[in-house]
Order: structure tokens, then C-alpha cells, then sequence
């Protein structure tokens, strides 16, 4: 007997409708011809055969939604259900599902793409296969489900984008996305909100804690004008009042909830824009609520308010305008975690913590694979910031609010505050920091800071510290034999010159063990490593961006693997015995391996330093 795809497909909508999709208002179905202008346009000389528009069995998308598209594609035997290199368009549903899927997604303005490719007749011998192709990418991969195992069923809307967003192509593809809004938010609020470079980061957070009030994000497009921006402050001080913010927690909402009133008094961000017929404050409000609002919801480890910051810095030149801190990359704030082996156990601190990149990164880390109530407590009890700045407290208070956690025990306040500073004394078993560069007042030395730090943490507990390569290789400086007397050197890790791209300071990594004084053990050594290369490369636009999707979890690895053995690897690391007078960087004590430099390259740098010479004499 002949087989017959309509019955495949009469079998397809049957499982839809089982999980809630088909003959469901809440969603728009297309069976090969779609009412979509944005997908008839994606799908013109899309057929199969190569020629007129491409016609699948199903386009499935969610009202309201327009990032994500589900695309299938039927066939009534099983035996074409899918071929081995997946390229028989015609012929097999998976084949046929990937190709519309690489149509679909293919421009920026294509859809991240759930590829179903389904074949047979009946429940009792049909075959599912799922992949998904993020938008911009070359090609599609299975999608997993919660136990990493292929997806051979259909399930539910929320499932197949819960899954999707674990893709870590999808994530990147985001982060892309999100930081090319975030440039043209910012030259938005140049042109037409007229705020300083401080008010930039904080009218985005005081937006995104705004959109968090359910009746405000309903109702905030019936508002215009001084309305509006008085709905959106007392929608903020909402949000900030529900927040449980630990000591003293009616003082510090205040702080928080001043450094957002200027969003219900700048004239400018109400002042009616003619030719759009709107103000810049709903204009912005609107972007947010579409372009960023979905991601906070979905990637709760990532610096939503610290990339903003950052990339609003990189396009003014500097942060002379702005809060003055340069926000340390997220993938050295989760590389911290890494090197001190965080567990659902740890309690962290970080006494200058800016928007609060490292407690984010530790929070991720320290909540991976733990009950619903083992991560209230870690929450509400494990991770302990001090920031000074007014302005950059209130963005990290904001930054954690964002991810469900009104708990964290963030402090606005010096930290050489001593009524301050002994509240979380001795509490934490791991801290982390960027402490503030080339301070010039009394007691701000680097040194000041990371001795702060190393002493309000418990016994044997793990320090870590990004800083510049300068305080490494002072050998000079008193505060060096302070600190060596209570604390010990374990590593100095050298990282990539253009790290803080484009800020030009070059920096190191370096790990102390707390209260245990460096020549305790007449034996110890410490480890010094060469991490020059990480994966990353310089965009004039986007900055420094891996060059690969792997290339920076693959030398991460390899990082880890170096660090925990404390391996001596020629060129690379090695193991040394250092006191307060030695360098403390993995350059002062390797060897150079000169077997691969050329003859070119050899007489090229006799030139160089003939010329530094001659010039250097004058």
C-alpha cells in the first residue's frame, strides 16, 4: 500500500494539539503559505527544488514573540526520515526541515529556528527529530533535552525555547544582539535624551526594575509626558520597596531609590518628539520592554547592566564622564570562580563591587545543580558586596533585584570603614575583586585594597585579584612585606594586554590563601603563569569577541588543568620561590624559547631595539 503524507500530516497537528500549539489562539500556524510578510520574504527562493518561494508543512511562531519560529517538515515512510548527511531536501523530513531552517534564519532579521523533521503514519511507528538553528549561523544542531538526550518527541512551546536557550550559539547570537541595541540605545539618549553618561546605565536599570511591576508593564503605553515619568519612578521605588536588602535595608532603599528621581524630573526625557509623536523616556521604555527585557528573564548570570555601562564607556571615548570604574570582562569574572572551585558551600565577597560582576558569576557557579531552597539560602546569604559609589550601588542592587534576588547582602560605603568593613569580617571563604588603579590619595594603593580584602576573609579561605602588571613587579613597595606577613602568595597568572580593550592597562591575576602568613612553610612555592591568549580578538565595533565559539572554553580548560596541577610547562608556567624583593609575574623567571624565531624576525628586532637605543640616548 502507497503511503500517503497526509496522513503524517493529519498525525502532526494531532501531537500539537496534544501539547497546546495547534488550534490554539496563542499562536499563528502557517501550513506551507504563511500571512507573515517578514517570513514570505525569508522563504523567497527557498523551494526545495531551487526555485520559488519554499512552501513547508508547518510555520509555527507565539503572538508577541518574534524571536523564535518552529518549521516542519513530514514524510509518510519512516525510511525517509532522515539521510546521512542530512542534504536529500526532497527526499527526507529532517533534510527537508534544516534546509527552510537555514532560510529562516539567515539574516538578521531571520528567527532562531526549532527544525522538526517528522515521518510516518500513525502513532505506533512515527519517528521526531529536533534541531535548532540560531539566527545568523551556518547550520543547525539536535536539540537537547534536560538530560542531554535528543528530543524524539514534540513537546510544548515553553520546553522548545527553555531548551533552545541553552544552545550556547543562541546565547552569543543574543549577546550580539543585545550589544548592538545597546549602541543604538546609546546614540538614542545622546541625541535625544540629553542625560549625562552616569544617567545612561541607571535610566536603563530604573527601566528594566520598572518593567518588573506587572501593572506598569501593561499599562506604560497609555502614559506620555510627566505622567510617564512619574509612573515609571513609582514603579521603580515599587519594585525597590518589595526588595529585602538585609542591614539597615530601609536606608539603603532610599539611596537606591534617589539615584533614579532624576527619571521623574528630566524635562527632556518628556519632552514630546514631534515627528515620532513621543517622548525619548517611552521610546526607551519600548525598546527595553522588546529587546532586553526577554533577556534578563533568561540569562540571570550575565552583567545585564555592566555591558551597558561598558559599551555606553566605549563610546565616549573613556569613563571620565561616567561612575570611573572599568568593569572587569565576564569571562575572567566567571574564570574566578573556576580557579576557586566555588560549590553550593562558598560565601563570597567583593569589596569593590561595582555593577556586580563577580557576585553574578559566583551566584552561577555556586547554583548549579541545587534545590529550589538550597538557592534561596545561597541568595539571601552567600554573596556579600561593598560599593562606594551612590550610583554604581544602586546599579548592582538593581543588577541583582533583576534576577529574582532582593536578598543580597550589598553595602553602600567604603570599605575602610571599620563599622562597615567588621559587619562581614571573617564571614566569607572566597573573595574576589578589581580593585580601583592608580589612586592617588592616602591609603589607595592597589596594595590597601587587596590587604582589605585578604583580611576580611575567613581562615584559609581564597583570594583573588585582577590588577596591573605594575604592582606585580614594584618590588619596592612597603605594603609588600605587610602583606606577605599575613598572607600568602599562591599564583600570579599574566593575562592578555588588550584585555580591558579599549582601555590600554595590562594586567594580572593573582591568588593569595587568607591569614596564613606566605613563609609559614620554608618550602612553598608560587606559580607563576603565562596567560597571554585567550581566545579573543578585537572588533572595532564589538570590541574583544572570541574568535571561535569554543576557542575560549577550550583554553579555559586547558587553564584550569595548568593551575590546579601548578604544572612548571617550558614557555608557559613554572613554580618559584618568591619574597616581598622578587617580580611576581611569570615573565621574570621563564625561560625563552628562541628554536622557532626566524631569521627575519631576529634581525627585525635587533632593528627595533637599535632604534629604541638611538632615539632613547638623544
Amino acid at each position: 500500500m502507497s503511503k500517503n503524507e497526509k496522513k503524517t500530516e493529519k498525525l502532526t497537528r494531532d501531537l500539537l494539539t496534544k501539547v497546546g500549539i495547534y488550534d490554539n489562539e496563542q499562536f499563528i500556524t502557517g501550513e506551507q503559505i504563511s500571512d507573515s510578510p517578514r517570513i514570505r520574504k525569508l522563504l523567497r527562493g527557498a523551494s526545495k527544488s531551487g526555485e520559488g518561494i519554499g512552501k513547508p508543512e508547518f510555520m509555527i511562531c507565539k503572538k508577541g514573540e518574534d524571536e523564535f519560529l518552529i518549521v516542519i517538515e513530514c514524510k509518510p515512510d519512516t525510511i525517509h526520515h532522515e539521510s546521512p548527511n542530512k542534504d536529500q531536501y526532497n527526499t527526507y523530513a529532517v533534510d527537508g526541515a534544516l534546509w527552510y531552517a537555514s532560510k529562516l534564519s539567515s539574516s538578521l532579521n531571520g528567527f532562531h529556528v526549532i527544525a522538526i523533521g517528522i515521518s510516518g503514519e500513525s502513532l505506533d511507528e512515527y519517528k521526531v527529530s529536533t534541531y535548532f538553528q540560531a539566527r545568523g549561523t551556518l547550520s543547525g544542531v539536535a536539540l537537547l533535552d534536560e538530560n542531554n538526550q535528543k528530543i524524539k518527541e514534540i513537546l510544548t512551546w515553553d520546553r522548545y525555547i527553555d531548551r533552545a536557550k541553552f544552545d550556547p550559539v543562541l546565547a552569543k547570537s543574543r549577546h550580539s544582539d543585545l550589544m548592538r541595541f545597546s549602541r543604538d540605545l546609546h546614540n538614542y539618549m545622546r541625541d535625544y535624551a540629553k542625560i549625562t553618561e552616569a544617567q545612561k546605565p541607571l535610566l536603563v536599570s530604573g527601566v528594566l526594575l520598572a518593567l518588573m511591576d506587572k501593572g506598569f508593564e501593561v499599562a506604560y503605553n497609555k502614559y506620555e509626558g510627566e505622567e510617564l515619568a512619574n509612573e515609571t519612578f513609582n514603579a521603580i521605588k515599587k519594585i525597590i520597596d518589595k526588595a529585602e536588602l538585609g542591614d539597615t535595608h530601609e536606608t539603603k532603599k532610599k539611596a537606591v531609590t534617589n539615584a533614579f528621581s532624576f527619571i521623574a524630573h528630566h524635562p527632556e526625557l518628556q519632552k514630546i518628539d514631534t515627528k515620532r509623536n513621543e517622548s525619548p523616556l517611552l521610546h526607551i521604555i519600548r525598546d527595553l520592554h522588546l529587546h532586553v527585557q526577554p533577556f534578563t528573564k533568561d540569562h540571570y548570570d550575565f552583567d545585564i547592566i555592566g555591558n551597558f555601562y561598558g559599551e555606553f564607556i566605549r563610546y565616549t571615548g573613556g569613563d571620565g564622564k561616567g561612575l570611573g570604574i572599568v568593569l572587569t570582562p565576564k569571562h575572567i569574572t566567571d574564570l574566578f570562580a573556576e580557579l576557586a572551585k566555588l560549590d553550593k558551600n562558598s560565601v563570597v565577597l567583593d569589596i569593590c563591587a561595582g555593577t556586580g560582576g563577580f557576585l553574578i558569576s559566583a551566584m552561577k557557579k555556586m547554583t548549579e545543580k541545587v534545590s529550589a531552597e538550597e538557592k534561596k539560602s545561597i541568595l539571601s546569604n552567600s554573596l556579600i558586596g561593598i560599593e562606594q559609589e551612590p550610583q554604581m550601588f544602586a546599579l548592582a542592587v538593581s543588577n541583582m533585584i533583576l534576577r529574582g534576588d532582593g536578598k543580597t547582602n550589598l553595602y553602600q560605603g567604603s570599605c575602610f570603614d571599620d563599622s562597615l568593613f567588621n559587619k562581614i569580617k571573617g564571614k566569607a571563604t572566597a573573595g574576589f575583586m578589581n580593585p580601583p588603579y592608580s589612586q592617588k590619595g592616602d591609603n589607595l594603593h592597589e596594595w590597601d585594597f587587596i590587604i582589605r580584602m585578604l583580611n576580611g576573609l575567613s581562615k584559609n579561605a581564597t583570594g583573588i585579584v585582577i590588577v596591573p602588571m605594575s604592582v606585580a613587579i614594584d618590588t619596592k613597595h612597603p605594603l609588600r612585606e605587610k602583606l606577605l606577613g599575613e598572607h600568602r602568595l599562591e599564583a600570579v597568572m599574566s593575562m592578555p594586554d588588550d584585555l580591558f580593550y579599549p582601555i590600554g592597562t595590562v594586567t594580572c591575576i593573582m591568588v593569595f590563601t587568607a591569614h596564613t602568613p606566605h613563609d609559614s612553610d620554608e618550602h612553598h612555592e608560587s606559580w607563576f603563569g603565562y596567560w597571554k591568549n585567550d581566545g579573543f580578538r578585537k572588533d572595532k565595533v564589538l570590541g574583544r569577541i572570541p574568535k571561535t565559539i569554543d576557542s575560549w572554553e577550550s583554553i579555559k580548560k586547558e587553564w584550569l588543568i595548568d593551575f590546579y596541577n601548578k604544572k612548571n610547562i617550558q614557555g608557559f608556567s613554572i613554580r618559584k620561590k618568591v619574597t616581598k624583593d622578587g617580580e611576581w609575574c611569570a615573565e621574570a623567571y621563564l625561560e625563552t624559547d628562541y628554536s622557532d624565531v626566524s631569521e627575519d624576525q631576529f634581525e627585525k628586532e635587533l632593528k627595533r631595539f637599535a632604534m629604541f637605543k638611538k632615539f632613547n640616548d638623544l
